[in-house]
């Protein structure tokens, strides 16, 4: 329930934002909440990767994209930073506090074995029998970089 206001704050930020880069960032903020939605519910693995893959790697994408194309969208005439900041610090840092503050009060239950979907049997699957698929879509993930680079960059005379 306390993740509701914060998530509505960042999805309003997300289509009210005139700029793209704010929106962007809005969005990051709005996958941040979904992994601690995540972690809240004890479905470790999947607010991990939450954020490994949607907050890191694919809005890093994105944002090298709204870059690249249109550099003229990060401009603006008006500075919220400082009071967008403070207000998304203030936000994470209550988040955090929510989490981790229960946690810290039951610390005494013992921890519980490996299950199916536990980021150590993941990552062994992932690096021993699926490597090769794994190392396919890495280089196919740089292919799709290199060629929006060389799409975006126009040939000048």
């Amino acid at each position: 329930m306390m993740l509701a206001g914060p998530a509505a704050l960042a999805t309003v930020g997300v289509v009210a934002s005139k700029s793209a880069v704010r929106s962007a960032l809005c969005l990051v903020f709005n996958f941040f909440i979904l992994a601690f939605l995540y972690f809240s519910l004890s479905m470790e693995m999947i607010g991990i990767t939450q954020i490994m893959v949607y907050a890191g790697a694919i809005m890093v994408l994105f944002m090298f994209v709204i870059m690249l194309l249109n550099p003229k969208l990060i401009d603006e005439k008006k500075d919220y930073k400082l009071p967008i900041g403070l207000l998304f610090g203030l936000a994470l840092f209550m988040l955090l506090g929510s989490q981790i503050l229960p946690k810290l009060m039951t610390a005494n239950v013992p921890a519980m074995e490996y299950e199916v979907g536990s980021p150590k049997l993941v990552g062994e699957a992932l690096f021993t029998t699926y490597v090769f698929p794994f190392e396919v879509v890495s280089l196919l993930l740089l292919v799709g970089v290199v060629g929006s680079v060389f799409l975006a960059k126009r040939r000048t005379p």
